[in-house]
């Protein structure tokens, strides 16, 4: 078949290689190229046991002294708050034990094997060099810290997590670049991390039109939809059609997924981050530093402390504040830490209220599919979901229970 996936980030490139793979004829849309929103600027963990959301039981009731907590990771654009209500009504009703345990149980079945996932995704392409296997800590100040999180380690144990808890002495023997910062460390096994994540898309999209798939560089303008399904893609470059549309387009993709009859309740959350290029020692572990929400990455050259959660909408300029947090933060951490200069990046995460993607055919015909919403974990369940809609596309049914990322749950809402 001729198949169009929207978005040339990591999910929409995933999907292209696997549809490529399988024989199909495909060919990969997008406004900017290859990996330069979110796939560029993720902190490259690939971290299987992020099956934890952000809306966590009692959110509501920290949610405000984080907004006035200038050392909080937790920003507000106040002029963009009477267009956030309505998302956020529906963001907090989501904040309790039941589905925190639905999310965990679904995002343990998408993530637990990632690092397979883009082995196989990377096998016999030069993207596979920026791949490897590690373990994904912890870090917390004082035991107290740690105790708070009991909750999140016992859903992560519940799911099968493997991690073992180690005091920051034992921890500082074998990663010493954070000093005596940490009192505890939980390090996550079976994990990975991406040395480049937007050099790594970059290569795997490279290989993909290597094998003879088709990149066009322009933005979808509209789609045309007769019968509930998707006939014709607008562009700046002309119209597009195909057997069969992926849409992949991350935190772009609420105006598409409505004008099909998705009406998932979707925001974009920025995320900001920090490099500290050419520094003077690496971290050997990438860390969650948990008293501030954000995790240090060693990268192909730089040090890279990703994190922080502002809502604000696609359009507004990136905020001050998150970046003088993270380098607050990263000096607490890595003291003794020298570099040349200092990099800073703001993106956007696609976040769905209950924080599921959604992963699936969007109508009973199965002409489009979707493939966006991962919030935190695009980078970590990328691979795994274009396999996944790879296989639909194929008729063939993915080994897992994929009722809790089923597009056609919004239809008629």
């Amino acid at each position: 078949m001729d198949v169009i996936v929207a978005g040339a980030g990591i999910v929409g490139v995933s999907t292209a290689i696997w549809l490529q793979r399988a024989g199909h004829s495909v060919t990969l849309v997008d406004r900017e190229g290859p990996g330069k929103g979110t796939s560029h600027g993720n902190a490259g963990v690939l971290a299987a046991g992020s099956v934890i959301p952000v809306t966590t039981p009692g959110l509501l009731r920290r949610a405000p002294g984080m907004l006035f907590n200038p050392n909080a990771p937790l920003f507000l654009k106040w002029s963009y708050l009477p267009r956030l209500l309505p998302f956020l009504q529906r963001y907090l009703q989501h904040a309790n034990d039941a589905h925190v345990t639905l999310y965990a149980k679904s995002m343990a079945g998408l993530l637990h094997d990632t690092v397979a996932q883009h082995e196989a995704l990377a096998k016999d392409t030069p993207a596979a060099k920026f791949i490897t296997c590690e373990n994904y800590c912890f870090g917390y100040a004082t035991p107290a810290a740690f105790a708070a999180d009991a909750y999140g380690w016992l859903k992560r144990r519940e799911v099968g997590l493997s991690y073992d808890v180690v005091s920051g002495e034992d921890y500082l023997a074998d990663d010493p670049a954070y000093g005596n910062v940490f009192a505890k460390v939980v390090r996550c096994h079976d994990h990975g991390r991406i040395s480049d994540p937007g050099a790594y898309v970059k290569a795997l999209a490279d290989h993909f039109v290597d094998q003879g798939g088709q990149l066009a560089i322009t933005a979808i303008s509209d789609i045309d939809v007769a019968d509930g399904s998707v006939t014709a893609l607008h562009t700046d470059s002309g119209t597009l059609q195909a057997d069969r549309i992926v849409f992949a387009m991350g935190p772009w993709s609420k105006a598409i997924a409505h004008k099909l009859g998705v009406k998932v309740p979707f925001e974009s959350e920025r995320g900001y981050h920090i490099e500290l290029v050419n520094p003077s020692s690496m971290p050997k572990n990438p860390m969650m530093v948990a008293s501030g929400k954000f995790v240090v990455t060693p990268m192909d050259g730089r040090i890279r402390a990703a994190g922080v959660i502002e809502f604000g909408g696609l359009d507004a300029a990136p905020s001050r504040a998150p970046f003088e947090l993270l380098r607050r933060q990263v000096e607490a951490v890595l003291p003794n830490i020298t570099y040349d200069r200092v990099v800073e990046w703001m993106g956007h995460r696609p976040a769905p209220a209950d924080s599921l993607p959604l992963i699936g055919a969007n109508d009973a015909q199965g002409k489009s599919y979707s493939a966006f919403g991962h919030q935190h974990v695009g980078l970590t369940g990328g691979p795994k979901t274009g396999r996944i809609i790879a296989d639909m596309i194929n008729g063939r049914s993915p080994n897992m229970d994929m009722s809790p990322f089923d597009p056609k749950k919004y239809v008629g809402r």
